[in-house]
């Protein structure tokens, strides 16, 4: 609570008045990655890193947004007739504002002070973090009252058509939805979901690569262009194919000789990860921590050799980890080409978890890792009154 006092403050001492203040979560991915715009499965789980907005509102139509980690302040005007993205941080909240009203709420303007503390670049989703904790916010000072998948939808939409990256509902879904010591199974087509409880004595310690990713850039989407064009294929091939969702590891091998390979394999990712997930939760629902990691384990070389987004540092940073004692598993997370890895990794052997991955890491890639230990967090909302 201490940080909804100090920024109720710092945004009293910028803009006067008093603020209301709303928080959400970033996210790590257990497993199912490039599967969530593929129509498949996930299990990701909200974790304790947070973006933070102090909000009030405005008398006219302007919206003033000033980010701590930015130094910066932009003013926009919700009447513009025809906004356009700048390329810039504030994108991200500017394109939750144009959405929400396209979906028919009249915002008021506001004033916004923003800090998020989710690494940026590191595959952590703080986009979604700011999107989401940006809707309620704008949502809240106007005085509306916002469905949480609405506004998960809301967002990632915002960053589909306004951000202009074709992101998957999955990081804006668990930030609204999460709930502390679960990860969550969703589907993504249906947006059905289940909570599934984490062992009380495993900690998600996440290890940054401090290599940094632009999803908006072009491989992110050339990879979703890829599945679509195997979908296109395999529809041609298979009845009620709509998405990769559709299609089974047996119609692959029936129909994958149609596929350009590279298609063919990121299909196969695809394909056989969304298989991973559902028998992930099975393994968590019984309590085998052992599948549960071979899961990951599996996952893990399905990103690296047939969706080709690994990398040489995440591929050390996973080698690493599974050296060392009391690991259940790990494997990259996140969109890729950089960013972090999550290690399931017993309470008790984190500590030597930690020394040991730090420094074989910075010998080998010659750069120090930052390494957070988490456990599964609740979602986003309003912050009350200390």
């Amino acid at each position: 609570m201490g940080q909804a006092r100090e920024l109720r403050q710092k945004f009293h001492d910028r803009y006067g008045g008093e603020a209301r203040v709303f928080r959400a979560p970033g996210r790590v991915n257990l497993i199912g990655e490039h599967t969530d715009y593929n129509d498949g499965f996930v299990m990701p789980a909200a974790i304790g890193f947070d973006t933070w907005v102090a909000a009030a509102p405005r008398p006219d139509r302007r919206l003033l947004i000033y980010s701590e980690n930015f130094s910066e302040e932009v003013e926009f005007d919700l009447d513009e007739a025809s906004p356009q993205p700048r390329g810039h941080w504030s994108d991200y909240v500017r394109g939750v504002a144009v959405m929400l009203g396209r979906a028919g709420l009249r915002l008021s303007g506001a004033n916004l002070w923003i800090c998020g503390e989710v690494p940026i670049g590191s595959g952590l989703s703080s986009s979604a973090a700011v999107e989401v904790a940006s809707g309620y916010a704008l949502a809240g000072v106007t005085g509306l009252e916002v469905d949480p998948t609405e506004l998960a939808q809301i967002c990632r939409r915002a960053e589909n058509e306004f951000v202009g990256a074709r992101v998957g509902i999955m990081d804006q879904f668990v930030s609204v939805h999460g709930r502390a010591g679960h990860a969550l199974l969703l589907d993504c087509r249906s947006l059905d979901y289940r909570l599934l409880p984490l062992p009380g004595g495993e900690r998600l310690v996440i290890c940054n690569t401090m290599v940094r990713h632009a999803l908006a850039g072009g491989e992110y989407n050339r990879r979703r262009e890829e599945c679509e064009a195997g979908v296109r294929i395999l529809a041609g091939k298979v009845p009620g194919v709509r998405a990769l969702r559709d299609v089974t590891l047996a119609d692959l091998e029936n129909y994958g000789g149609d596929l350009p390979e590279v298609v063919f394999r990121r299909c196969r990712h695809v394909v056989t990860e969304n298989a991973r997930v559902l028998d992930a939760a099975a393994a968590l629902e019984r309590g085998d921590l052992g599948a549960f990691g071979q899961l990951m384990a599996a996952s893990h070389r399905s990103l690296r050799d047939d969706y080709e987004v690994s990398s040489a540092e995440l591929d050390l940073m996973v080698d690493l980890a599974n050296k060392c004692a009391g690991v259940d598993g790990a494997r990259m997370t996140g969109g890729g080409f950089g960013g972090c890895t999550i290690n399931l990794v017993a309470a008790g052997a984190v500590a030597e978890f930690e020394r040991e991955v730090s420094r074989g890491y910075e010998r080998t890639a010659g750069r120090a890792p930052e390494i957070y230990v988490c456990t599964a967090a609740g979602g986003a909302g309003q912050v009350g009154e200390e």
